[in-house]
């Protein structure tokens, strides 16, 4: 569907997702917004994350007396104030020159969880000193055991209140658009490239005139990434261990001592091994559709997965999520919560934490409206009743 006057040009013209995923494109040189954009092989799962939910309908109840509305929940040890939470994503000082700290600061505003990745470019020590939201981190499994034991240890310091761990990274995904456009990290301006970058001189600005671009909880050991530019889908590949099994899982698990969440379950059989782990919570999730093309997407999982240990361990939906709607279609099948990166990292490219800030919002009142629409008070009033699947 055309949007009426055009792309948007500022965070005032941005009413959804769509729009900041316009205006981030205007903004970012094309190797960058492609980073963020992209998917693996033909992007049809990636499509398919946010289509899933277009199959299913909201039957509404009427006449409930919603004048107040809970949108709080709990989530691995944590209440948060909103039903969905920011997942952890990589790089994010390339979308904008606050990176982390930006979006820290916005899920602080809003009472969510803030989740930063082993590939971030702020230190753990310093989101735990200067964000107060409840802080996951997100934790890739490194072929390097002390870098592994490194990681833990600095997360436990610096007062995060979760440990996830990323399981479907055997291996890097197919990622085309970055094969394309040359991405790497940090970045390498080419002779291919050199116009797109040249024609954000904002970005350029920011990138070669503020610090210096780095992983601070990697360079201490890896070169990669940071001083030694390198492709998303080769460090996957290289650096991390393809031989992350369920026993290392579960050594994690009691290294960290602390709420333990596995993210990338997609299967009923992964989600019980989970449970027999001792996880707390489990991320159904595709990695944004990054990795295994072809994959369901998380909400077509949901229903099977939430039916077979839903009562035994906290299940996330994560992915594809554009709409308030979709949160409560996804909170109706039993989800606990629902996280996304893409949603808020189009916003931090667009406008740094003013454009997080704002898609915060624009989410938070329609999953807000949408429950009073659908004759809810709280969270735990959703059902699989109001759902009809076409």
């Amino acid at each position: 569907m055309s949007r009426p006057g055009g792309a948007p040009r500022r965070l005032a013209d941005c009413h959804n997702v769509e729009d900041f995923r316009q205006l981030a494109r205007r903004r970012l040189p094309a190797p960058v917004f492609h980073y963020i954009d992209g998917g693996a092989d033909d992007e049809v799962t990636k499509a398919r994350n946010t289509a899933a939910f277009e199959a299913c309908d909201l039957v509404p109840d009427v006449l409930r007396g919603v004048a107040e509305v809970d949108l709080s929940t709990r989530v691995l040890g944590q209440r948060i104030a909103m039903p969905l939470f920011l997942s952890p994503t990589a790089l994010q000082r390339l979308f904008h020159h606050e990176g982390e700290r930006a979006v820290g600061r916005a899920a602080e505003a809003f009472g969510t969880f803030f989740g930063i990745s082993s590939l971030a470019t702020v230190s753990l020590e310093e989101i735990g000193r200067t964000v107060s939201a409840p802080k996951m981190f997100q934790f890739y499994v490194h072929r390097d055991e002390g870098l592994n034991r490194s990681l833990i240890e600095r997360a436990k310091a610096a007062g995060f209140d979760a440990l996830t761990v990323t399981v479907d990274t055997q291996v890097g995904g197919n990622r085309e658009r970055c094969l394309k456009t040359g991405f790497t990290s940090p970045p390498r301006i080419t002779p291919a490239s050199f116009l797109s970058y040249a024609t954000r001189p904002r970005w350029v600005f920011d990138f070669f005139g503020r610090e210096r671009f780095r992983l601070p909880n990697l360079d201490t050991h890896l070169a990669e990434g940071s001083r030694t530019a390198m492709g998303i889908g080769d460090y996957f590949t290289k650096m991390l261990d393809p031989a992350l099994d369920w026993a290392k899982a579960e050594a994690i698990r009691r290294a960290w001592g602390g709420p333990f969440c596995l993210k990338g379950i997609m299967s009923v059989a992964d989600a019980r091994r989970a449970v027999a782990i001792g996880a707390d919570a489990i991320m159904v999730s595709n990695h944004g559709g990054r990795q295994l093309d072809g994959s369901r997407a998380p909400f077509d999982q949901l229903a099977e997965i939430v039916d077979a240990v839903g009562d035994r361990i906290e299940v996330i939906c994560d992915g594809g999520i554009r709409r308030g709607t979709h949160v409560l279609k996804a909170l109706s099948v039993g989800a606990r919560a629902c996280s996304g990166g893409r949603l808020y990292l189009y916003a931090l490219a667009a406008g740094g934490e003013a454009g997080v800030m704002r898609a915060l919002g624009l989410l938070r009142a329609e999953i807000e409206r949408d429950m009073k629409l659908m004759g809810k008070r709280r969270l735990d009033e959703l059902s699989r009743d109001n759902l009809r699947w076409r």
